[in-house]
């Protein structure tokens, strides 16, 4: 691998602007904790503040960088590039990027374990990798460069979220190889938090330690939220008079009737991010907390397309397709038209107006269940459980076959105070809301409280079963 010396763009001096303050400078956020109430915005940066035309020209600028700097570094995109008879010269305009082939979480696999970085070792500064349950893991690395962008563009997504400098910020995202835990935990400190890195699992002494030491934030994967909520409640308190103010829940899909769900029942915003290892980790978008309605991609770091994921045509603004991302500015492990197969659609911008808005994910193109000829996502049937009375919002969907057909069944908590006698009520309900809104029939097993596998990290909704039916 030959290293070229062309510079980076200038990706940093857009950082948030804390001046050294404390959170009585910017608003520090609702001054009660009702959910009505949203924060202030703070202190803005340099590119949130940029008009379309000058976004689009410093996105340009930096696309171009890229593709030179992956063509001219890494090995598998010369010849990605060549195949496809397309050069980095070939890139006048932003459109001009569809001529370009993807990149799959296989071909990271395929060169694993450094073979796409575009650094020399020396210049890496991290290693993060995911689980490899599904065959070897995807590596990415860092140079201090990139590391500096991703708390940069953290502390932007978690000012956002209506997190301010003097916040105390408790973090149960995992640490580790997972980017999920270091990615929140150093967007916190840059922007001027106080991170309590408490990662996932033991629950109780979780809840203990919000008690005590009253963030004002908590960074973690809705599913565990739902679990901490819990043990509040188990240990006879309201989590309705913790000292949250703000939740920035990711790392799996979750619905509009969840987020009303955390709200009520923690009295806290609840906010949406998203990102992903590939990319760069946590803090490719985030939803604002004064709007709540989609999350603003920060499009100086990260260029989104979507794509239909049968035909791979490029989709308009407001059609519903597979999320591609280009990074603009990543040294180690530049990313051309990455697939997420997370689908989505992209908006206008509104609380960030010169950044597209990407809608909460619906799902992935790889979790779908095809039961029947029929699509389903885990998604759906989240939000039909929460509409119904008497169930928890804990369930599975296990996946089994009958005489060659394939059957799904819900699994799903009845609620604490959910009479035995509602309990047949309410499965009856949930299969005709599961038949009218999503067009399958299922079974439902309403099984006790406290009955299901708790998340401690992202949740897995399904058991597939017809391997062994």
């Amino acid at each position: 691998m030959t290293t070229t010396h062309n510079a980076v763009p200038p990706a940093h001096g857009e950082g948030p602007s804390t001046h050294g303050e404390g959170p009585s400078a910017h608003g520090e956020g609702p001054s009660t904790k009702r959910v009505g109430s949203a924060p202030a915005t703070g202190d803005l940066d340099l590119a949130e503040r940029f008009g379309a035309d000058e976004l689009q020209a410093k996105q340009l600028e930096r696309l171009q960088w890229t593709l030179r700097h992956a063509y001219a570094n890494v090995p598998f995109y010369t010849k990605k590039f060549d195949e496809a008879g397309v050069h980095p010269d070939d890139c006048t305009s932003l459109g001009d990027l569809a001529k370009f082939p993807y990149t799959t979480k296989y071909d990271l696999r395929d060169n694993y374990p450094f073979g796409m970085f575009a650094v020399e070792q020396q210049q890496v500064r991290r290693i993060h990798a995911s689980s490899g349950t599904t065959g070897k893991p995807t590596v990415v690395g860092y140079t201090q460069d990139d590391l500096d962008v991703w708390s940069a563009v953290m502390a932007r997504s978690i000012r956002a979220a209506g997190g301010r400098p003097g916040h105390k910020v408790h973090v149960s995202y995992g640490y580790g190889l997972f980017t999920g835990g270091l990615g929140a935990h150093y967007g916190a400190e840059t922007l001027g938090c106080t991170v309590i890195p408490a990662s996932g699992g033991m629950t109780a002494r979780q809840v203990q330690l919000i008690n005590d030491f009253r963030p004002e934030v908590i960074m973690v994967t809705p599913s565990y939220m739902l679990t901490l909520l819990d043990e509040f409640e188990r240990q006879g308190i309201d989590p309705r008079t913790s000292s949250l103010r703000v939740g920035i829940f990711g790392a799996e899909p979750w619905t509009e009737q969840l987020r009303t769900e955390l709200e009520e029942r923690a009295d806290l915003h609840a906010v949406d991010i998203y990102g992903l290892s590939e990319v760069m980790g946590p803090g490719v978008a985030q939803e604002c907390v004064e709007t709540k309605d989609g999350l603003h991609v920060w499009e100086d770091h990260f260029y989104p397309e979507i794509i239909d994921p049968i035909d791979e045509n490029v989709l308009a603004e407001g059609e519903v397709g597979e999320l591609l991302f280009t990074s603009l500015t990543k040294q180690a492990l530049p990313i051309i038209r990455y697939r997420t197969r997370d689908l989505s659609r992209l908006l206008p911008g509104t609380a960030r107006p010169a950044f597209r808005r990407m809608e909460k994910i619906t799902g992935r193109s790889d979790d779908m269940i095809i039961l029947r000829g029929v699509n389903v996502f885990p998604t759906q049937i989240e939000e039909i459980v929460l509409r119904t009375d008497g169930l928890a919002p804990h369930f599975r969907l296990v996946l089994s076959q009958k005489n060659r057909v394939d059957q799904m069944t819900v699994r799903v908590e009845a609620q604490d105070d959910t009479p035995a006698a509602r309990r047949p009520v309410a499965a009856a309900e949930l299969i005709a809301r599961i038949k009218d809104g999503v067009g399958v029939t299922v079974q439902v097993d309403v099984v006790d409280p406290d009955t299901l596998e708790r998340s401690v990290g992202k949740l897995r909704r399904v058991l597939d079963q017809r391997k062994d039916g």
